[in-house]
């Protein structure tokens, strides 16, 4: 029997023991760009290949997909598509992505963040395969799994192929939380009727969509469509893995996502900023969403008051910083950095709730409702409105985590369907 063990917000690398061998040995994982390679590029032989990427989609040397595709003599990569941030990773969060010409391989490159989010028929003229290949964060409200669903939707329209390749959900395979989102709740940021964190790898969400009928369109009320669609499969990861457990680099897929904690820290207080100035994050400063601070705060007794909830697998520290950008540049904040010290019993999402609950116990003034909340981008973002509405009441976690939950264990049983990996 193999026991893992993980601590998620504590940057270590993690031996797997093997009680039979009585040896520390390395899971060795091939992400499918370099199964693709190593099977000689055979499933886009002769067809004229399309790619989504970013600067995350690497191998293990760190060479871009861009590159090797481009490189390779039996593939003709003839356009690129780029995200949030481009293709090369040169737009920061928000920005529009301007379409235009490679400079490194002369490519064309076509937006898919500006003022279209699905690839035009006029984009895919020549393209007969689409590849993606984009490091996944795990989290329905990041925009990158958005895009391969609009992606599929063209290439369904025009009967063009899509090939994922692989790559693991650095949140693992095991961990489901968050309510599906609901009618009149689907955007960008919360596209798929699936929970916020839905412990799939973008391969097996892929398929998920295409077989169950979840691929909706931007405002989930389209009728569904089904591409052609074939993932390619890693090797050697495990659902039990996070990211550190692969021994794979990690290249930022975005600017607020610079290492492979900060994907698990995005989900566990991510949703907290939708409250303008309320707490400050750790954005802006070298922490991005590990923290929770505001001038105000007496840290020693926010971190007591957050000990008394005896929250499992969660710890918390107190800390003081500047930020230096944003609004609260060069302030002196006071607050805590939470620590999963056993990562499988934490509810990660409901991290950001309960230091709201212990700051609104400690702080009533400084209530966050109902000024300072984005209430449409929070509503759609959790995909749904009862979460506002009801926690709203009285920033008590007890009243919303029922509902909060309520659909994960549903979600588990029809993943299995989908699962590539044990």
């Amino acid at each position: 029997m193999k026991k893992f063990f993980a601590c998620a917000l504590i940057l270590l690398t993690v031996p797997v023991f093997s009680a039979r061998s009585q040896f520390l040995f390395y899971q060795t994982v091939l992400t499918g760009i370099e199964v693709l390679e190593r099977d000689g590029f055979t499933v886009l032989e002769g067809k004229r290949v399309g790619l989504v990427t970013n600067p995350s989609g690497i191998d293990r040397n760190y060479r871009s997909t861009i590159d090797i595709l481009h490189q390779a003599p039996n593939v003709n990569l003839v356009a690129l598509y780029g995200p949030e941030h481009g293709v090369r990773g040169d737009v920061y969060a928000g920005g529009k992505v301007e379409s235009g010409t490679d400079d490194t391989t002369g490519l064309p490159v076509y937006s898919l963040y500006g003022s279209t989010r699905k690839p035009t028929p006029e984009m895919l003229k020549g393209v007969d395969v689409m590849v993606y290949d984009i490091q996944d964060v795990g989290t329905r409200s990041y925009t990158f799994i958005s895009t391969l669903g609009l992606v599929m939707r063209a290439c369904a329209e025009k009967g063009i192929e899509v090939v994922v390749l692989d790559r693991p959900n650095p949140l693992g395979g095991r961990k489901v939380e968050g309510c599906l989102v609901e009618d009149g709740f689907h955007s960008f940021v919360s596209m798929f009727k699936i929970p916020y964190v839905y412990g799939l790898t973008v391969g097996e969400l892929a398929t998920l969509l295409n077989e169950e009928g979840l691929n909706c369109g931007l405002n989930g009320a389209e009728a569904p469509l089904k591409c052609k669609l074939t993932v390619i499969r890693m090797e050697g990861w495990r659902r039990h893995m996070l990211y550190r457990d692969t021994r794979l680099p990690w290249i930022l897929p975005s600017p607020n996502i610079p290492n492979m904690e900060t994907a698990i820290a995005y989900p566990s207080a991510g949703i907290t900023g939708e409250f303008n100035n309320y707490l400050h994050i750790g954005i802006g400063y070298t922490l991005p969403f590990e923290t929770f601070a505001a001038e105000w705060i007496d840290a020693d007794a926010l971190k007591k008051k957050l000990e008394s909830y005896h929250l499992p697998g969660t710890v918390f520290r107190t800390i003081h910083y500047k930020p230096f950008s944003g609004s609260q540049k060069d302030k002196l904040l006071h607050g805590v950095q939470y620590y999963f010290s056993d990562y499988e019993k934490a509810s990660i999402t409901l991290t950001q709730f309960y230091v709201m609950q212990a700051v609104n116990e400690l702080y009533p003034e400084h209530n966050p409702f109902p000024d300072n909340v984005r209430t449409r981008m929070l509503d759609i973002i959790c995909g749904t409105d009862y979460v506002r509405v009801t926690f709203g009441k009285r920033l008590r976690v007890e009243d919303i985590a029922p509902y909060w939950n309520k659909d994960a264990d549903n979600f588990k049983a029809l993943s299995e369907k989908y699962y590539m990996y044990l």
